[in-house]
């Protein structure tokens, strides 16, 4: 999809959630926007394999009648349907009966039927429950068709259903179902839907330049970054992986076929949701990604529980943009957890190092972690300087990356990204102060094409610049009391220029005697006028 194409169907999809969403406000739209833009490519995608599957006996239909071809195959096959669907499974992964696909769906809205809305009640149901050979419980659990927001009465409702679905079919209708085209839409209007959702919109998106960052440190060699990406990632991991951004630009960094199977977790019930639908309106079949809906500092989630070294989960590659030293509450049981007790607990205050701890954990011994966080773990004291120190100590900190002020929708404050790696190459830490790399906005500021280039490339060969990076042996950072201020490190501050204090007195005679004579010039004419001269 060219750049002006996803422009173009970015700013249709964002003109008619703006157009249409009324009294709702902008998080509660973006669930109904984003859920039937995923629900055209899942039912799109499926017609274009029923096309290819059946060949030519799918059936041809007159622009008369208002049912589906796959719905003329069912009334005229009905003891293939079953024989049918399985081999659908097999190729596509998932089925959809006729009355829930999209082109049904949009015609009941076009001709305003009034059975639209129990339709999709229905249809949102028998795809969570019926449709993949994994369940999907609760995928639109987030989209209340029965809100007093949509209508105050059904009628109300399903009229507000109709013109919001014929408005979104309109609008797509040019557009490829490519699961490349659509899947660029849906990440333009989560970062649109995100750009206007202040403070809450860290919960689920990643800006694309920094999970570009992550996504292509991650998918390198780790030992020697230099010699390019890694044949294979036989699974990658995200903790805190809101919308799943970050974990699909991990994939899109190797290829669809790069990588074994994706593993994400999250918290918030919305952004869960929403990660699975991106997954699969991207393309990963159902048997290719895991997320999973829960606490990750309270590790729920059994895949993860196995406490014996030789049976638990091991990672190739985590990244994360878990929440900024989030508090939360640690407690005694906690403190004997397997995952923290080698180093200790985060404080109650910031839960930073227990993110990055839980995610360690899990790490490859040939495995990459990115992970963003707010400087203060750099620095600060206590617990955290304890913490900090022991993973310098066993050799665990590979690089830190200082990124400029004002990226993130939900904060101002720069942030850092920290490289970790259980057995890494080198004995020193690489810094990159990429505070002043950046391109200046109204509100936020981005990241170009060649900052990122410049980021990754200084990584990836260990390169030291002035001002702007260098490889740290671990006795000056011991010295330093293990303190990771990158300014400490590498300061973007240009040196004073030095002045010539010689040069500076000649010029300063010469302006004397400029002065005297201009002056004495000037007392000629004031004289021939009468008039007192100067001094």
């Amino acid at each position: 999809m060219s750049d002006e194409q996803e422009k173009e169907l970015g700013t249709i999809l964002w003109a008619i959630a703006d157009d249409l969403r009324g009294a709702m406000n902008a998080d509660d739209f973006r669930d109904y926007m984003l859920s039937f833009l995923f629900l055209r490519y899942l039912c799109d995608n499926y017609e274009e394999a029923v096309k290819k599957e059946l060949g030519s006996d799918y059936p041809i239909v007159s622009e008369e009648d208002n049912r589906t071809p796959l719905a003329v195959w069912y009334e005229e096959n009905e003891e293939d349907i079953k024989p049918f669907e399985e081999q659908m499974r097999k190729k596509v992964h998932y089925v959809i009966e006729p009355k829930f696909l999209w082109t049904a769906i949009a015609e009941l809205a076009r001709t305003q039927n009034s059975a639209l809305l129990k339709t999709l009640e229905e249809g949102f149901t028998y795809i969570e429950n019926e449709s993949f050979s994994t369940a999907f419980d609760g995928l639109f659990s987030e989209i209340n068709l029965s809100s007093e927001k949509l209508g105050k009465d059904y009628a109300k409702r399903n009229e507000k259903l109709c013109k919001i679905i014929t408005k979104i079919a309109e609008g797509i209708a040019k557009f490829s179902n490519d699961a490349d085209v659509l899947g660029d839409a849906y990440e333009y209007l989560i970062g649109k839907f995100a750009s206007g959702a202040g403070k809450s919109a860290g919960e689920f998106y990643t800006p694309q330049p920094i999970s570009t960052i992550l996504s292509r440190i991650v998918s390198l060699d780790s030992q020697d970054p230099s010699t390019g990406l890694k044949k294979k990632l036989n699974c990658v991991f995200d903790f805190a992986c809101g919308s799943g951004s970050l974990l699909l630009n991990v994939r899109n960094q190797m290829g669809s076929h790069g990588i074994g199977k994706i593993y994400g977790q999250e918290k918030n019930i919305t952004t869960y949701n929403l990660a699975r639908m991106n997954m699969l309106l991207h393309g990963v079949k159902d048997s290719e990604f895991e997320i999973h809906h829960g606490d990750s500092l309270l590790n729920e989630w059994d895949v993860l529980a196995e406490e014996n070294p030789a049976k638990k989960m091991h990672f190739d590659a985590i990244v994360a943009n878990p929440p900024f030293s989030l508090r939360y509450d640690p407690s005694d049981e906690l403190a004997k957890d397997f995952r923290f007790k080698n180093h200790g607990l985060a404080p109650k205050s910031a839960a930073d190092f227990a993110f990055l701890l839980h995610g360690f954990h899990f790490l490859d011994k040939e495995g990459t972690m990115a992970i963003i966080l707010p400087h203060g773990v750099l620095f600060r004291g206590g617990a955290e300087a304890r913490i900090r120190t022991k993973l310098l100590q066993d050799g665990h900190i590979d690089t830190v990356i200082g990124l400029p002020a004002k990226l993130f929708f939900s904060t101002g404050i720069p942030v850092c990204i920290l490289v970790l790696k259980k057995c890494k190459k080198s004995d020193d830490v690489l810094f990159v102060n990429a505070s002043e790399h950046f391109t200046k906005g109204k509100k936020q500021n981005h990241l170009s094409r060649d900052d990122i280039d410049k980021i990754v490339d200084t990584y990836s060969h260990r390169k030291e610049e002035i001002r702007y990076s260098r490889a740290v042996s671990l006795e000056e950072i011991e010295k330093n009391d293990f303190n990771l201020n990158i300014s400490r490190y590498v300061s973007t501050a240009k040196p004073e220029a030095i002045i010539d204090l010689e040069e500076v007195n000649s010029k300063l005679g010469k302006l004397e005697k400029d002065i005297k004579k201009f002056r004495d010039e000037h007392n000629v004419y004031l004289a021939a006028l009468g008039l007192d001269i100067l001094a």
